[in-house]
This record gives structure tokens, sequence and C-alpha cells, in this order.
């Protein structure tokens, strides 16, 4: 990372002065029609759905909507019967132009990353599911997009909008628990089918569904009944971003910022299940280690997720480092995140770090964050939220840079995604980083994971 752009992540990490960062962006041409704001919404089925009537509550008037699956696109236009419907995305794009000022994306992980690509060099302000893109290539394009058009944009990781992760934030860098030395963050993702071969066979496509759009820029396959759509694409190599990119963008979000992590310098999966060929294993542990930073010492960094199965013990972080937890909650919580620094520790004991419980020197036990008299007086200096999605509508309209905007988000992304290119090079694997260049000086094959190869089309 240059010295600008570690300023800037800085800056925009804390967000201490609420003051922009990446400069007004203008609405397009918002102020010709009385301010209205108007939202094309790409994936308007599960997470999607909820993504489209949030921005509407937040202040968009939503005036398309896309989706690949008719039964879902029917069904939400039943609520905004005077938005314009559409299979294809880039069709609603390049057909509603300059009609659009901004654009959700809730699609399946795989096109995150085009669609938004698209979207941005039209000048459209931009909101994303988590993760932010498929491919750290990917994310690195979309943070310069969004600098370099001064878009406003927000991804869908709703608990930065969290009064408590916030907190924590603050509470870190007051330095009350001290320097921080290791981060340990678990998951009970995944709760969909991986670890799996691909099923042999086909099954006819449902009328329903736009099969090639929703392969979109993967390679050609068959259509499988109950395999990839809806939802189980998760954990497949070439649409999903396995436990981590569903998980991490929620339960990493207060750490990445609370301890300035940037770039690693090195990516180990330390273990994991059986890994198939196109799909993530049921398991793994994948450790990070990051450089000195800002007078930070180095750090590492333990990401657990999974279960072998329903008879085996999820894998976890080894029980002398989660015992005080345990002691807390009588059992070690399905989620969560524990920081450890020189002088005591952070919990947060859920995906959101919605509100957590602190340990220091001298105490006995954990103590939840309103208690703990040592807290109490650590100023707050970090803005808080009106809402997730009402944070991108203000930053559209010239407001404060949303608290998740892809020029931190993207940051965040790309440490996780390091995770997953790790699990794909192999287990044991000492994965060197160079940050600044997305290559591993000593990892040539991690190279085919950073930048995906597209279908012909996309």
């Amino acid at each position: 990372m240059t010295p600008l752009a570690r300023r800037s992540f800085l800056k925009t990490s804390g967000l201490a002065t609420g003051g922009m960062i990446l400069g007004a962006p203008a609405i397009v041409r918002g102020q010709n029609l009385n301010s209205r704001l108007n939202v094309a919404c790409i994936g308007v089925g599960g997470k999607g759905s909820s993504d489209v009537d949030e921005t509407a509550k937040a202040g968009g008037t939503i005036v398309g909507l896309c989706d690949v699956d008719s039964n879902m696109l029917n069904n939400k236009a039943k609520k905004y019967p005077d938005a314009k419907k559409f299979v294809d995305f880039r069709q609603m794009l390049k057909e509603m132009g300059d009609s659009i000022d901004a654009v959700t994306i809730s699609t399946p992980d795989h096109l995150h990353g085009i669609a938004a690509k698209m979207a941005m060099e039209m000048g459209k302000h931009v909101f994303c599911q988590k993760p932010l893109t498929q491919t750290v290539f990917e994310a690195r394009e979309l943070v310069r997009l969004a600098k370099d058009k001064k878009l406003a944009t927000q991804m869908g990781n709703q608990g930065s909008a969290g009064s408590g992760l916030r907190r924590a934030v603050e509470v870190i860098q007051s330095g009350v628990i001290g320097k921080p030395l290791e981060l340990h963050v678990w998951s009970n993702r995944p709760i969909w089918p991986q670890g799996i071969e691909r099923p042999k066979g086909e099954d006819p496509v449902p009328d329903s569904l736009n099969w090639n759009l929703w392969l979109g820029p993967a390679a050609m396959r068959p259509y499988l009944k109950d395999v990839y759509h809806t939802f189980k694409w998760r954990g497949w190599n070439d649409f999903g971003t396995g436990a981590l990119g569903d998980m991490a963008c929620h339960t990493v979000n207060m750490p990445f910022r609370a301890l300035k992590l940037g770039y690693p310098t090195l990516v180990e999966c330390e273990m994991a299940s059986r890994i198939f060929p196109e799909t993530y294993p049921l398991t793994s542990r994948i450790r990070f280690e990051f450089p000195e930073r800002e007078g930070l010492p180095p750090l590492k960094f333990w990401w657990y997720d999974g279960s072998p199965s329903k008879d085996n013990a999820p894998l976890r972080p080894y029980p002398d480092i989660v015992n005080d937890v345990v002691n807390l909650r009588g059992k070690l919580p399905i989620a969560g995140c524990l920081v450890i620094g020189e002088k005591g520790q952070l919990f947060a004991p859920d995906d959101y770090g919605a509100t957590f419980f602190l340990k220091l020197e001298g105490d006995e036990k954990f103590i939840h964050q309103d208690k703990h008299e040592a807290i109490k007086d650590i100023p707050q200096s970090i803005p808080r939220s009106p809402g997730h999605y009402n944070e991108w509508i203000e930053m559209i309209k010239g407001g404060a840079p949303a608290y998740s905007n892809f020029e931190i988000a993207g940051y965040l992304t790309e440490i996780i995604l390091l995770g997953c290119i790790a699990l794909r090079v192999g287990e044991g694997v000492k994965m060197e980083w160079d940050g600044p260049k997305m290559s591993s000086p000593n990892c040539p094959q991690a190279a085919q994971f950073v930048k995906r190869t597209e279908r012909a089309g996309w």
C-alpha cells in the first residue's frame, strides 16, 4: 500500500472527522427531477428483495427490476408495478441509461464485479451485496472506478451501521486492550452443500429461469435441479466464495477497521477437510499475517469455519484461547470474534459486532461494554449511522462517505478473497503476498485465482 493509499485507508476506516474523503459525488440527473433518485435493482429475490425495499425506504424511487428468475421478478414487481422489468441487467442498463441514477446489485457472487463495473462506467452510484466481488482484480477495479468517477458506493455488510461495531472500533483504537497481537474469528458456515463432487446428469431448465444469464461469466454447465439455484451456489468455486465470502465481510468487519489491517504479507490454509476441485471444503483454518502498521505490532489472524459432520466438533480455536469466552457464555457461540491485546481482550459474540465484552488485566471475567468502567470515558470519534442504506443515499446527495463505501470495502474484500485463494492453492502452502501488485512472489499458481477468465460475451 502506498503512503497515500494508507492515509486514505486510515481515514475511511475510522471516519473520525465525518468529512468527505472521496469528494462529493454529483447526482447525474436528480436535480432535474426535484431531487428524485431513480434506482434500478439487479437481483430481486432472497437478499435482493430486502435490498430493494430498504433502498426505497431510504428515499430511492425503484424504476427498474431485473432478475433471471421470472418468479422472483414478477413477485417483486407486484410491490413496484411502475418499475420496468428485465431479465438481463446489461439490457436494463443500456435501455434505461440516463433515466437511472443508481443501482443495487444482489446477485450470486460471480456477477457482482461485472454488473457493478458496467454500472459504474456509466456513472451510476452502486450498492452491492457482500462480498463486493469474487476476485481480487475485480475488487481493485471497483475501488478505482469509485475514486475516478467520484461515485457514491456501499457494500452490503449491514453490521457496519451498528453502533456496537463502531463503539468496538473506538475502544480498540483507544488502546485500552494494549497493542493487538492476535485475532480469532469463527463461523457456523457453511450451511449449504460444499465439499462435494459435481453431480452427473442434467435436468430440464425451468421455464421461469434463464440459465444462460444465471451462469453469466462462468463456464457453461448443465442445469441440475436444486444444486445451484437458489442459494446453493455459495459453495461452488465458479459462483460463490464459500464460508469466508459469505460471513467474513460481517464478522471480520469490526476488527479489520479497528486493527487497521491493510494487506497481509502471508496467507496459509493451515488445515482443511478434503478439498474437491469445484467446491470449497467443509472445514478450514486459515492464517493471515499482517506487518507492522501505524505503530501497531505485527498481528496474526486465524479464520475458522465449518464442521466435518454432525458427529464431529466444529473447527474452532484451541480451548486455551477461548476458555474465558466459554466461561462467559457457558459454551462457545456458533460465531464470534476475539481480539487479543497486550493488556486485555475484546470479544464480540455474533456475526455483526452488534455488542461486545471486555476483559482487561485484573478482571476475573469478560464484562459487557455498557458496564466496564475502563471504557466509559472513551470519547465517541466515529459518527453514528442513520441506517446502512440511508448512508448510501445521503452520500449520493453529497453527504459524508458511507461507512462501507468501496474504498474501504474493497480492502476488506481483498483480504477475505486471499483466504479463498489460499484454500485453492492447497493446504500448508505459505503464500507470500504483495498487495499493491496483487501477486504472490513464491506461489505463482495463485495468479490464476486473482483474475477470472470470463466466458465469451461477458
